[in-house]
């Protein structure tokens, strides 16, 4: 899958409303054939930082997201609202959803 990790540094007047700035294009990413999740969290400790955490099934469908129509209107959109440039980290890794974290594992409640 390819696995991408993107912070997102929004204009503090916009950091509280960026849920429902970035909502449309959320709602279509998660709606695309190959998105795996798309996944926003707010930083806690800047509030003015988005992280999203994004996968796609293989190269096709990230190739697929970035030439949708939604991720093109974004490209048009959402940079009024950031203060600085996304930085991201992109890879690809050899599965298709989360593994659970052993070290912290969790004794069955039942």
């Amino acid at each position: 899958m390819i696995f991408i990790t993107a912070k997102f540094r929004v204009l503090p007047e916009h950091a509280d409303q960026w849920p429902q700035i970035a909502g449309e294009f959320t709602r279509a990413t998660r709606g695309e054939a190959g998105c795996l999740w798309f996944d926003w969290s707010r930083s806690i400790d800047d509030p003015h930082e988005y992280v999203l955490v994004e996968a796609f099934r293989d190269g096709d469908a990230g190739a697929a997201h970035v030439q949708s129509a939604h991720f093109k209107a974004a490209q048009e959109t959402l940079p009024q609202y950031l203060a600085e440039t996304p930085r991201i980290v992109n890879t690809t890794v050899p599965q298709d959803d989360w593994s659970e974290l052993g070290e912290l594992a969790v004794p069955d409640r039942g």
